[in-house]
């Protein structure tokens, strides 16, 4: 939490505090929340080294706002009744209504955290994460070695005894048998000795008993107030996060009972569904994240431009019913001649599964090294969701067509754009392709082009996918997933370049992808957020594009999901501006004049664009019917997984744990899932010991190397990257999968 400045909100005479007991302290004190509200009223509880708060007294019973742990707080006692505490690398500012109040504060927190100290110190426990500290660990060690000595002792004594007990036994036997006096006095004295040194021994025995259970009930003690103290950590964690849960719920039955909109008129997204309480949000002005560039129309009418907008929508633009014919009226004559693909799978069942107790003990780690069930998937794979980014193939199809390489980079920026609009709703996992995988995709009836993916690697997992189209372009890229659960979200950043080139002008296209992260793994409801941006460069004229991908703020006043960019020459002249979602659509505006601006942050001028009225270059198409119950699949996407004859047998679509969760056969798909995951690894350790035999042969090692693709230096970026070698679709048409391997 930021510091607050000095013209705060001013706020109400609050209440003195109230010791209760002599561990408790509870009064009212007022707690910085954001810059919108202030400071708030808040009811403070401190007790057994944890300062909890709440928005009133009754609210004890079942909600608690927050709680702050005082064993490694910092104390900081300010001006004007204020005071700061320091835990965990957040700062909470409160402030009481007078300075004996705030005294009277700091004194019963600053009691509590040397007694909370004292107590940690006494359990021997230095936190959950930290390393035992040496003087403890010495200690432990010592009196380990001090049981260990008195068993030592114990078993010395035991073997005494029963040495002793042998030797008294057979004298009492002995004594039964004499005859004459002379002998029994002989013997008496020697039971005598004997009986003496059972009774030494077992007084021995007592003693060494008696010095081990001191020891190990000094010890137990010890432990005891440190299980103790784990028990109430962990009982009040769970009660924290079991009413964070019931806070979600509630909030949830809340806005489907009553749905709100935003000031704007625009809907309020699932995202933004959080308590007006939501005090551990970071807020940032608006303007920092602002483009540096203000864009004004020749017209007028600037804000009827947005609802008529759609009167402007370009050719490729056309709803989801008219998509699928050509331009030409031959062409439309021939759009019954197509394959009849599907539009619909089974729908997906309702299963209920805990995330949070599969992720919570991968935090940190690489999200495509997690073994996850079926549950948390959905049947497409990584080859199939990245071939699912040519949704809107028709944007280079215009591309190619165009005279203009500004105009060119216009559509191919908005095609950058247009695969992240199925991600809106799509917050399952893909399913990792297995090393060898391929994935091929045959559109050359209507939509001109023909595709192929290949699964390079597995660790790190990364692709190579070609597209080669009829209709004047030639697509290529090799993407890596570098993933991480971070344990309140998954960030997904895929690495690696897109390559377009045009073949009538040359044009080559090279351009990256953004962050997608997804949030509320613990609790709440999933939604997926891009952020970042994208440097599209055409390597041939050195025209740019800049697209700023506008990470999701609630309070934010701009568009939810927005995206902006300007298109500029190889002089660095700004000749177009890029405006949308990338959720909707993307408009470009052509860029009339510039003049420097003022009003910027940290000083800095923005640029000042006059722009004709914008075109829309994309809009999203209307997802199928039922789209909900078929995870949110768009029309291209649920032909993607459709059976197809004459695919190499590595192809995604005969994959049968895929095959088996689109049916809703789940648990069957799991334990192919297990089958197919445990078979890899297997492999993996054959080409291992092969690796290592070779090399200690003195041989060359030779990884694994993908069939169709092969790594080579684009000539362009001067990067080795992974393109089509050839000879897929003559195989293909020969029907010959001989060098396949068998990887299902």
């Amino acid at each position: 939490m930021s510091e607050p400045g000095k013209s705060l909100l001013s706020s109400p005479t609050s209440s003195g505090g109230q010791p209760v007991g002599s561990d408790t302290y509870k009064g009212w004190l007022y707690k910085w929340t954001n810059y919108l509200k202030g400071y708030q009223r808040r009811w403070f509880v401190l007790s057994n080294g944890l300062l909890s708060y709440y928005r009133t007294q009754a609210e004890m019973a079942h909600t608690c706002r927050g709680t702050i742990s005082l064993t490694t707080a910092h104390i900081e006692v300010g001006d004007a009744c204020h005071l700061v505490l320091t835990s965990g690398g957040r700062s909470y500012h409160l402030k009481a209504t007078s300075d004996g109040e705030s005294q009277r504060w700091v004194s019963a927190l600053q009691q509590a955290k040397a007694n909370a100290s004292h107590m940690m110190h006494q359990s021997d426990d230095s936190g959950d994460e930290a390393p035992v500290p040496q003087p403890d660990r010495a200690l432990t060690q010592g009196a380990l070695k001090t049981l260990a000595s008195k068993l030592d002792d114990l078993s010395t004594c035991n073997e005494l005894i029963g040495k002793h007990g042998a030797a008294l036994q057979r004298s009492l036997s002995e004594l039964e048998d004499l005859r004459t006096a002379t002998d029994g006095t002989d013997k008496l004295k020697t039971v005598n000795e004997r009986a003496t040194l059972f009774r030494i021994t077992s007084n021995a025995m007592i003693n060494a008993c008696r010095d081990f259970l001191d020891v190990a009930e000094t010890h137990s003690r010890r432990w005891q107030r440190a299980l103790q103290y784990e028990r109430e950590q962990r009982h009040h964690l769970e009660e924290t996060i079991e009413q964070l849960a019931k806070q979600h719920n509630s909030l949830e039955r809340a806005w489907r009972e009553a749905p709100s909109t935003h000031p704007d008129g625009g809907e309020r997204t699932q995202e933004g569904d959080a308590s007006d309480e939501n005090e551990d949000t970071e807020f940032f002005d608006a303007m920092e994240d602002s483009p540096a560039f203000i864009t004004v129309t020749t017209s007028d009418h600037t804000q009827h431009r947005r609802s008529g907008s759609d009167q402007s929508i370009m050719s490729g633009g056309l709803p989801n019913s008219e998509w699928s014919h050509n331009e030409n009226d031959s062409g439309s004559n021939n759009v019954q001649l197509h394959r009849v693909r599907r539009s619909r799978i089974p729908n997906k069942p309702n299963y209920s599964l805990n995330l949070w107790s599969i992720m919570k003990n991968c935090i940190g780690k690489e999200l495509s090294k997690i073994p996850m069930p079926v549950n948390f998937n959905e049947p497409l794979s990584m080859l199939q969701r990245l071939t699912e980014d040519l949704e809107y193939s028709d944007l280079l199809d215009r591309a190619a067509r165009c005279e203009s390489s500004l105009e060119q980079m216009c559509l191919v920026a908005a095609f950058s754009v247009s695969s992240y609009s199925t991600t809106i709703h799509r917050t399952a996992k893909p399913f990792n392709p297995l090393l060898g995988e391929t994935y091929e995709l045959d559109r050359l009836d209507d939509f001109g082009y023909r595709s192929i993916c290949e699964q390079v690697s597995h660790h790190p997992p990364a692709a190579a996918h070609h597209v080669t189209s009829q209709r004047g372009w030639t697509l290529w890229q090799e993407i890596t997933i570098d993933s991480k659960f971070r344990g309140k979200y998954i960030s997904v950043m895929p690495l690696g370049c897109i390559h377009l080139q045009f073949h009538s002008s040359g044009n080559h296209y090279v351009w990256g992808k953004v962050t997608s992260t997804v949030h509320n793994i613990i609790v709440g409801k999933l939604w997926i957020d891009q952020s970042g941006d994208i440097e599209i460069v055409n390597h041939r004229t050195k025209d740019t594009c800049h697209l700023k991908f506008v990470p999701y703020s609630y309070f934010s006043r701009d568009l939810s999901r927005k995206v902006t960019g300007v298109v500029a020459d190889s002089e660095g002249t700004a000749h177009h501006i890029m405006s949308g979602t990338w959720d909707d659509k993307m408009e470009s505006a052509k860029i009339v004049e510039s003049s420097r601006g003022c009003g910027g942050s940290e000083g800095k001028q923005k640029t000042l664009y006059q722009t004709l009225q914008p075109k829309v270059l994309w809009k999203k198409y209307t997802l199928p019917e039922n789209s909900e119950n078929m995870h949110f699949f768009s029309s291209l996407a649920l032909t993607l997984n459709e059976p197809e004859e004459g695919v190499a047998p590595t192809d995604s679509r005969l994959r049968p744990d895929q095959r088996l969760m689109e049916a809703g056969l789940w648990d069957e798909a799991n334990a192919h899932k297990q089958r197919l995951e445990e078979r890899q690894r297997l492999e993996r350790r054959k080409r291992e010991a092969q690796a290592t035999q070779v090399l200690e042969e003195g041989q060359d090692i030779e990884g694994f190397q993908p069939l169709w693709f092969e790594r080579r230096t684009d000539d362009s970026t001067g990067e080795s990257t992974y393109v089509y070698r050839g000879g897929y679709w003559e195989a293909k048409d020969k029907q010959d999968w001989s060098q396949s391997p068998e990887i299902f």
